[in-house]
């Protein structure tokens, strides 16, 4: 059986919305599955699923402690994706000013018309 698409790498694998939720939940320290359940209001076997998904794209790493298995955030893994996005944050960021600055002329050509009257 051939592989999902959104199995095939990171960017894939956090395209799908519950599993970016996960992450954010992993982003706050490690976690077991049944905690994931309850702060996603998700079944387990939808949990699982996605967490197997960012296990293969290497996004979590998972350990054994006793019978619970804890899920925690591999940030190497998300680095690519960090650093493609950081080249649009520049570029918006870059924009924002400009906008910024067109705003800030037209209040205050606006704030002169409202003196002439």
């Amino acid at each position: 059986m051939a592989r999902a698409a959104t199995t095939a790498d990171a960017f894939n694998a956090i395209a799908e919305p519950r599993r970016r939720q996960i992450l954010d939940v992993l982003a706050d320290g490690e976690r077991p599955v049944n905690d994931l359940v309850r702060r996603l209001g998700l079944g387990q076997p939808q949990v699982s699923k996605h967490l197997r998904v960012l296990r293969e794209v290497g996004a979590v790493d998972v350990r054994s402690q006793g019978r619970e298995r804890l899920y925690r955030l591999n940030g190497r893994a998300l680095k690519p994706i960090h650093d493609w996005v950081k080249d649009y944050e520049q570029t918006w960021s870059d924009r924002f000013e400009l906008m910024d600055g067109v705003l800030e002329d037209l209040k205050q050509k606006e704030e002169g018309d409202d003196r002439d009257d």
